[in-house]
């Protein structure tokens, strides 16, 4: 198991809830449609590679290669430049270049699911 990915996937789970349940209680009356949705979109990949970062941590254990490693510290930053971003955007109306880094964000999670793939696959 990789202690690092298992706490680094547990905490940026809480955090997903917190900022679920600011965007649903406070947000709510605060941003427009259109931004409650950048909001949760946020939220929502967040969680997801949160998820992904427990399992990454799981895996590891079984699957200790570099691959992994990659793809954890991928999830990771891919949390921060797709999810940040978008929190950034949705809490600061006049930064809208911050939005031109959230596909790096979104790159970010791909190649670490291709990587946990291929870590999982490659031959010990």
């Amino acid at each position: 198991m990789n202690k690092f990915f298992l706490t680094a996937g547990a905490l940026l789970a809480a955090v997903a809830v917190i900022c679920g349940a600011f965007g649903a209680h406070f947000l709510k009356t605060k941003l427009s449609a259109e931004g409650l949705q950048t909001f949760e979109t946020a939220v929502r990949y967040q969680f997801y590679h949160a998820f992904a970062l427990l399992v990454t941590g799981i895996l590891y254990k079984e699957f200790s290669n570099k691959l992994l490693k990659w793809a954890g510290n991928l999830f990771i930053a891919g949390i921060i430049l797709f999810s940040g971003s978008l929190y950034i955007l949705t809490a600061v109306q006049s930064v809208k270049w911050i939005g031109a880094i959230t596909p790096f964000g979104g790159l970010c999670f791909i190649t670490g699911w291709i990587l946990l793939a291929a870590g999982i696959t490659k031959k010990n």
